[in-house]
């Protein structure tokens, strides 16, 4: 029978309690982790946010009904209880902040009962994810997740102090917003007050925010939810939240100073992680020459080699016609491993064509120097010998090439550096590795469109020096655009905005929009901009990334109080669901039948 607070308030948290109160009387509150009942002795584990707490219930403090109430607490009962802090009269538990104390119980209060939960509230749980996110709320309960949770908030303060310091202000942007589809998918949200149109749900505040430097807010931050209707991988939710700011009068190197030293003491105040400045800078270039991805884990080495020069007159057809295509030949050395089995290899293999390779080639250095490979009797001695040096390749390496387009080189070397460096145990995983990428290019082609692209969005600035080739080469303008990266994941980008309307109305007709167009998706921004603008620039983080980061855990889901899974649903609540048809009525919604 549950009991009632009344007359009772807590004065500590479970870890709050330390040998400095013993002799204390004092309340604690929370759930029973476990109980062990010694016969006259009762201990029970008490447990909430802060840890754990040992409570004696034993007849000369507590009277006899005391003792049988305790005797019947079972895991998850949550129960009141005041008594006197001791110094522990059992062996000291190491492993506890409260591990030299415990609480001798003088009064008990069961204020909540609980069925046996449908698996144990542990640390590292083993039960299956499903199950686990079915029952979310009691998952939460884990203390390691609570930690996960607890730093998360930590980090969202050091961000808001640091930020509201440095002259930013907090300000909140619309949810229900229009749509602008260029981009990922917009959530729609129909509107019964106007039938048959449709609000959307913010991908980012990004018009809003520039119009906020238009209005003369000067620097604007926001903890803001950004909605995405894409089709979901792994780490991808369909809502998250950004850590939004765009600062005005300001170039490419002010946003960079001023994130970097948010970096640096969000890091050191939320784990004690020293980050030194400034913080590495390579071009988008380069990151892909070198590491074959805008987002390189800089942890290990294992670079990428261009070799089409070198095997440019070879008898390989397969390195020859990707030349002639307009493509490139490069390569991988993963030291050390040319005893590789070939199955392994092989599964490589397959790894690369998830990435779009129609294949890969190896070249096995063996320890006496000859070679084993899958294309040496297509080339001469020579051709093979200067292959091997071009990638710096020695006795014990195994070589890896890909030939085909620059774009699939790049996604499948980079992907299979990665992989084989987390094969073979070559990423340390206390490293923390910061870097800038920097003069991304403007514009993407899309083949199925037929046009560019925006590679950011429509209001990134072309750096200075590119500016006259938008009318000459569209594809070769780079943009003052920047990522910041952490250990191979984008954490978060920006860009400098087109703050005068002639580099604008450009932009829009290298994009293939008629004024027209342009207007009647953006017209209260281009409007908006004829009444004085200042240069701004900005950037958003990722805030579930960058917790999952910083906390080491192996999924945003894990730093998410709530998350979806993969197809966008909600375990728990079973969202989403289908709703009333009363309530679609009113909004002059008729579901269609989808043809199987």
């Amino acid at each position: 029978m549950a009991e009632s607070m009344k007359g009772l308030k807590r004065t500590h948290r479970c870890t709050e309690v330390s040998s400095a109160n013993i002799g204390e009387v004092v309340t604690v509150m929370g759930w029973v982790q476990k109980q062990r009942n010694k016969g006259g002795i009762i201990f029970v584990d008490l447990r909430d946010r802060s840890g754990l707490l040992q409570i004696i219930f034993e007849e000369s403090d507590i009277k006899a009904e005391g003792l049988e109430k305790a005797s019947k607490l079972r895991s998850e009962f949550v129960i009141a209880v005041v008594g006197h802090v001791e110094k522990r009269s059992g062996a000291v538990n190491e492993n506890l902040a409260t591990g030299d104390i415990e609480i001798r119980a003088t009064e008990l209060r069961i204020l909540s009962e609980a069925e046996t939960p449908p698996f144990p509230i542990e640390a590292d749980s083993k039960t299956k994810e499903e199950l686990r996110l079915k029952y979310r709320y009691l998952d939460l309960r884990r203390p390691d997740l609570q930690s996960k949770m607890i730093l998360r908030s930590k980090i969202a303060a050091k961000i808001r102090s640091f930020l509201t310091e440095e002259g930013f202000l907090e300000m909140e942007t619309p949810i229900l917003q229009k749509s602008t589809p260029e981009g990922a998918r917009d959530y729609l949200v129909p509107s019964r007050v106007h039938p048959g149109s449709f609000y959307a749900l913010p991908q980012s505040p990004q018009l809003f925010k520039q119009l906020l430097m238009c209005s003369g807010y000067d620097r604007y931050f926001q903890i803001a939810k950004c909605f995405r209707d894409e089709d979901l991988r792994a780490d991808r939710q369909p809502e998250f939240t950004q850590v939004d700011m765009e600062l005005s009068f300001v170039d490419v190197e002010d946003v960079i100073e001023v994130n970097e030293r948010l970096i640096q003491y969000v890091c050191k105040e939320a784990i004690g992680l020293e980050v030194s400045l400034p913080l590495p800078r390579i071009s988008w270039k380069e990151a892909m020459d070198r590491f074959g991805s805008d987002k390189p884990d800089t942890r290990f080495g294992m670079e990428l080699q261009d070799v089409s020069e070198t095997v440019k007159g070879c008898g390989f057809s397969v390195f020859t016609s990707a030349l002639e295509n307009g493509g490139s030949v490069r390569g991988i050395n993963a030291k050390g491993q040319s005893a590789m089995p070939r199955k392994k290899i092989d599964a490589l293999v397959e790894f690369a064509k998830g990435y779009g390779a129609k294949g890969l080639a190896y070249l096995a250095v063996q320890e006496d120097g000859s070679y084993k490979s899958s294309f040496a009797k297509f080339m001469t001695e020579e051709e093979l010998k200067a292959l091997v040096e071009a990638v710096k390749g020695e006795p014990g390496d195994l070589l890896l090439f890909a030939a085909d387009k620059n774009k699939i080189v790049y996604n499948v070397l980079g992907a299979l550096r990665i992989e084989i460096a987390s094969q073979i145990g070559l990423i340390d995983e206390n490293k923390f590795n910061f870097l800038w990428v920097t003069e991304f290019p403007l514009l993407e082609w899309d083949e199925e469109e037929n046009r560019y692209t925006a590679m950011h969005h429509p209001f990134t600035m072309p750096m200075d020096e590119d500016l006259e080739l938008l009318d000459t080469d569209p594809g070769k303008v780079r943009a003052k655009a920047y990522d910041i990266v952490l250990n191979g994941t984008e954490l978060g980008g920006g860009s400098v905005r087109i703050f005068q309307s002639d580099v604008q109305e450009k932009m829009f007709e290298v994009l293939g929009f008629s004024k027209e167009q342009a207007y009647d998706r953006f017209g209260f921004l281009l409007n908006a901009f004829k009444y004085g603008v200042p240069p701004h620039a900005g950037l958003a983080y990722g805030l579930d990334r960058l917790a999952m980061l910083l906390v080491k855990a192996d999924s945003i889901r894990e730093v998410i109080a709530f998350p979806k899974v993969k197809d966008a649903s909600c375990l728990m609540t079973n969202a989403p669901d289908i709703v009333d048809d009363k309530q679609l009525e009113e909004l002059g919604i008729a579901i269609a039948a989808k043809e199987e």
